[in-house]
């Protein structure tokens, strides 16, 4: 039963358009009043909302993103432009192979899919709609290209969820490449087939000379994500560590050698990097909470029960629980759904006997 109160509450909650946060903590008084635990237990929900976001692992959180600003300010989002124009740009529909390109690229840069969209969209969605592209199309394909950036390494909702299901975050990034390539590819195919059905001819050729500079010019904003995943991987630096370097990384790349990051920008990125940790670590906090509650509430071994009949048919299993995480992606971002649902699918998919590895990518 409290499975069902757990959900229903949920679902409730979210179509009332109230804070993610907000609708976690709610739904963890529901609970409490439901297991007629509110008497004695609110200072131990407390508790966990500290201790969920008091952890080592989640500085990693803001170095990223404060990495992703600098790379925004920093010119590093029209050199990858500029350098998927030179391998993609020649074919017909050339901006849209593009626009997939360097959402891909700068995913490998950011780990978020709005920082894509945010970085990348301004400069291309325009250039799209000035080639003759619907605005309508072109920002549906950089929306969709963004997509990449949970899966392509270094990604934060992958540290997301290796800090809440206690898997190696080394692991899911070396395991993120390959899958956030083919996500890449099959969005050009779609590209592809959507050109020759609209006879879509636009071409974005670079001249010659032009080529080499360019790609020089790309180089260290091409490293970055090479170096966390090595460098995390020889165990040269953990994946906070790492954070600081794509930091410290973006920094001198975006002042020495691309010149573009002012001392007068660094305030304004800086508070926009402090405004989108404090809504991820809200986040975290309340999804701490819920986790904890979800766990004296029994939920996932109701969960496991109920869908005992699965458990022996594992692609039955695997449908429907990307079914659920598809419907719940048309109304949650990424980081809440990992953080509510993963205590809960987790020991349904490990009793499954599922690589949980293979399960989060």
């Amino acid at each position: 039963m409290e499975l069902f109160v757990f959900l229903g509450s949920l679902f409730v909650l979210l179509f009332t358009s109230l804070p993610i946060a907000i609708v976690l903590f709610a739904c963890c008084l529901i609970l409490l009043w439901f297991l007629d635990m509110a008497d004695d237990m609110p200072y131990q929900l407390a508790f966990q909302v500290i201790s969920g976001t008091d952890n080592y692992i989640l500085i990693t959180v803001p170095f990223f993103i404060l990495a992703g600003e600098i790379m925004k300010h920093g010119g590093i989002s029209r050199q990858l432009i500029e350098f998927a124009q030179v391998i993609v740009g020649r074919f017909r529909g050339g901006l849209g192979y593009v626009t997939i390109l360097a959402c891909m690229l700068f995913a490998g840069l950011s780990g978020v899919a709005i920082a894509d969209v945010s970085a990348l969209g301004g400069m291309l969605i325009p250039m799209m709609v000035a080639s003759g592209y619907n605005k309508a199309r072109a920002t549906g394909l950089v929306c969709s290209a963004a997509l990449t950036a949970p899966i392509i390494p270094p990604s934060l909702p992958l540290i997301i969820l290796g800090v809440t299901a206690g898997l190696s975050i080394g692991r899911l990034f070396v395991m993120g490449i390959v899958p956030g390539i083919l996500l890449g590819l099959s969005i050009m195919v779609a590209w592809f087939i959507m050109v020759r059905r609209d006879n879509v001819t636009d071409v974005t050729k670079v001249p010659l000379n032009k080529v080499i500079p360019i790609t020089i010019k790309a180089i260290p904003a091409i490293l970055l994500p090479v170096i966390i995943i090595v460098g995390i991987r020889m165990g040269a630096f953990t994946p906070t560590e790492g954070g600081a370097v794509a930091c410290v990384y973006a920094f001198l790349v975006s002042t020495l050698i691309n010149r573009q990051l002012k001392l007068k920008n660094i305030p304004a990125l800086c508070y926009d990097a402090m405004r989108s940790t404090a809504v991820v670590m809200f986040i975290v906090g309340g999804a701490s909470a819920i986790g904890w509650m979800i766990t004296i509430a029994d939920v996932p071994a109701q969960l496991v029960d109920l869908m005992s009949g699965l458990v022996d048919h594992r692609i039955m299993l695997l449908i429907v629980l990307n079914i659920l995480l598809l419907a719940l992606g048309m109304v949650m971002d990424i980081t809440p759904i990992t953080l509510i649902f993963t205590p809960v699918i987790f020991p349904l998919v490990e009793a499954a006997g599922i690589d949980v590895y293979y399960f989060a990518i």
